[in-house]
């Protein structure tokens, strides 16, 4: 964990150098050009798709945030509306155009349907105690998600570049990948600030272990086709064999601010075996573009 304090004037003032350095990608701005779309669809296909599909469901994640904190802070609702929905919005769109060009289908994002557990906890968010937890568990899943999207395009430049795809490398994929470093540390920063300012209680914090360990996913995988199709995604960028790793990267704020205490933890045993768990769907659905 940080050992200089966080404020909340360093939170807002990061999200205003984020709305000033990284605007919406305009659509007229990327290079679509694709040398072998056949080649583009085969390899990577699958993986546009999903992260397509993610980036379009910023609308949906915006209503679970309005369920789950209702008493959203004024720095919370800059960087949601005015930072990060319309940069995902675009990222999604481009993403979704570049697979249409390749004769694949439109991405399917759920924009709307809330959990019935997200509902659960929501109805409880009045409660100022249960809020807060919430409100961890929300930057908590942020980074995750985050975190999990930087390493994930910055493998799919790799590969682009490696096939010889420059311009949807260095005209899409690189430009959102700059932008998702800062989003992660958004939430970084936010999760950081209420434990070093100890905003919950040891039973709020034991809470948020118990809820963190029975609700994590891997980001867009809620379903048992979903969490196959994250598995052919890790298999494609070549993290299958590198489960653990990746895992330790995704779990790392969590595990600095929940799990400190236990000696020796380098990957949150849930967050593993989530991960685990999407290969093992994977190889039982195994997709043909990553088989």
């Amino acid at each position: 964990m940080s050992r200089k304090p966080i404020t909340p004037a360093d939170i807002r003032d990061h999200v205003l150098r984020l709305g000033e350095k990284h605007p919406p990608i305009p659509l007229e701005s990327v290079d679509r050009t694709v040398k072998d779309p056949r080649g583009l669809r085969e390899r990577f296909g699958h993986v546009i798709d999903y992260l397509a599909r993610v980036e379009l469901e910023v609308d949906r994640n915006v209503l679970e945030l309005l369920t789950l904190l209702p008493d959203v802070s004024e720095t919370d609702r800059l960087f949601y509306a005015d930072v990060w929905q319309p940069q995902e919005i675009q990222h999604g769109l481009i993403l979704d155009r570049l697979q249409q060009d390749v004769d694949l289908a439109p991405a399917d994002p759920n924009t709307d349907d809330v959990s019935a557990r997200i509902r659960l906890l929501g109805s409880l968010a009045h409660l100022r105690p249960v809020q807060e937890v919430a409100r961890l568990l929300y930057y908590l899943t942020g980074a995750a998600t985050e975190k999990a999207a930087v390493v994930a395009y910055n493998l799919l430049v790799d590969g682009l570049d490696e096939m010889g795809e420059d311009a949807v490398s260095r005209t899409i994929v690189q430009p959102i990948r700059r932008q998702e470093p800062g989003h992660f540390a958004f939430y970084r920063l936010s999760a950081t600030e209420m434990i070093q300012q100890d905003v919950l209680a040891p039973w709020q914090l034991r809470l948020a272990r118990v809820l963190r360990r029975k609700s994590f996913t891997p980001v867009g995988a809620h379903t048992p086709a979903q969490r196959a199709q994250f598995g052919a995604v890790l298999t494609t960028l070549g993290l299958a064999d590198r489960v653990e790793d990746f895992g330790a990267q995704i779990g790392l704020v969590e595990r600095e601010l929940l799990w400190a205490r236990h000696q020796g933890m380098r990957v949150p045993d849930h967050v593993l075996a989530a991960l685990r768990d999407t290969l093992e769907q994977f190889r039982a659905q195994p997709h043909p573009a990553a088989a």
